[in-house]
C-alpha cells in the first residue's frame, strides 16, 4: 500500500467512525424530553460546524426576518454567513437573523415529531420571505448600489436531519437536503430531492427569485449533487459525502448579499407610525 493510498483509506475510516459515534449520540436515551431534544439540537449542530467554512456561524434556536417585518417559525439551526450582515437582534438565547445572512435553515426532529403539515408549514414561513437587493457597499474598484455586482437574491438551502427506522420519503420532498440517522447501521442517510439535483437547479433555487432573472450556466448542465458522493467497496461513506455535497451547494452561494440597511430602517420607523 502506498503512502497515499494509506492516507485516503485512513481518512475513510476516521469518517466512518466519526459518523457512527454521531448516529450513537443522536439516539442516546434520556428522560426528559425537553433536554434530550436540545441535546440532539447540539450534536447535529456539532456535525455542521466541522464541515462547513470558517466564515459560517451554526447558530441554535433562531428566527429569520426580512425588511417587510415577516417572521419565520422557529428555525432549530442555522448556518448564516456572518462576514456582512449584522444580527437584527440577539441577546441571550433569542436571535433574529435577517433573510440576507442565511445560506442554511434545518430542521431537527426526532422519531414522534415528523407531521407533513408542521413541516410544511415550517418551509412556507422561510420560503415566504423576502431579500431585498438595494445593499451599498465599497468594491475594488467602485461603490456597489442594489446588488449590481453581487448576489440580487437568495432564499435558504433547507435541510431535514432526523432519526427514525424508515425514510420519510413524503417529509423529504419538503427539503433539498435530508440527512437520516439510522440506529441499525449506524449511518446517516443522505437524500437529495430530485428537483435540487443538477447543480443549475441548485443555482436557480438559491439565487433568484424570479425566473425570468435565470439563465442556465452550460458548465453546470450536466453536473449533479449525486455525483459528490464518496463509497467505498460499493458502501457510502455518507459524513464525507455530506461534506462535498453541502459544500458544493453552499459554492454556489458563495457570492453574499450586501445587507440592505436602509430596508430595515424603513420597518422599524414604519412601525413606530
Amino acid at each position: 500500500m502506498t503512502q497515499k493510498e494509506y492516507i485516503v483509506k485512513s481518512l475513510i475510516h476516521n469518517y466512518r467512525s466519526e459518523e457512527k459515534s454521531i448516529v450513537e449520540q443522536l439516539f442516546f436515551k434520556a428522560h426528559h424530553n425537553v433536554t434530550i431534544g436540545t441535546y440532539r439540537e447540539q450534536v447535529w449542530q456539532e456535525l455542521f460546524e466541522n464541515i462547513v467554512p470558517k466564515k459560517f456561524v451554526v447558530e441554535q434556536s433562531v428566527f429569520i426576518i426580512d425588511s417587510e417585518g415577516k417572521i419565520s417559525s422557529e428555525v432549530d439551526l442555522a448556518i448564516l454567513d456572518v462576514m456582512y450582515t449584522p444580527y437584527i437582534f440577539k441577546k441571550g438565547q433569542l436571535k433574529f437573523i435577517p433573510i440576507e445572512a442565511v445560506a442554511v435553515a434545518i430542521q431537527c426532529k426526532s422519531i414522534s415529531r415528523t407531521k407533513f403539515k408542521d413541516l410544511k408549514l415550517w418551509t412556507e414561513s422561510i420560503k415566504a420571505l423576502k431579500t431585498v437587493p438595494i445593499g451599498i457597499a465599497r468594491m475594488a474598484t467602485m461603490i456597489s448600489q442594489g446588488g449590481s455586482l453581487t448576489q440580487k437574491s437568495t432564499r435558504p438551502l433547507l435541510v431535514y436531519c432526523y432519526l427514525g427506522e424508515s425514510k420519510q420519503d413524503k417529509n423529504e420532498k419538503l427539503f433539498d437536503i435530508s440527512i437520516r440517522a439510522n440506529q441499525e447501521k449506524g449511518q446517516l442517510e443522505v437524500s437529495i430531492k430530485s428537483t435540487f439535483n443538477k447543480l443549475n437547479d441548485v443555482y436557480r433555487e438559491l439565487n433568484f427569485c424570479k425566473e425570468a432573472d435565470f439563465k442556465a450556466d452550460e458548465g453546470l448542465k450536466n453536473r449533479q449533487l449525486e455525483d459528490y458522493r464518496v463509497k467505498e467497496k460499493e458502501t457510502e461513506v455518507s459524513l464525507l459525502s455530506l461534506n462535498f455535497i453541502l459544500n458544493q451547494a453552499l459554492m454556489l452561494l458563495n457570492n453574499p448579499m450586501l445587507f440592505p440597511h436602509k430596508a430595515y430602517v424603513e420597518m422599524f420607523n414604519k412601525e413606530r407610525v
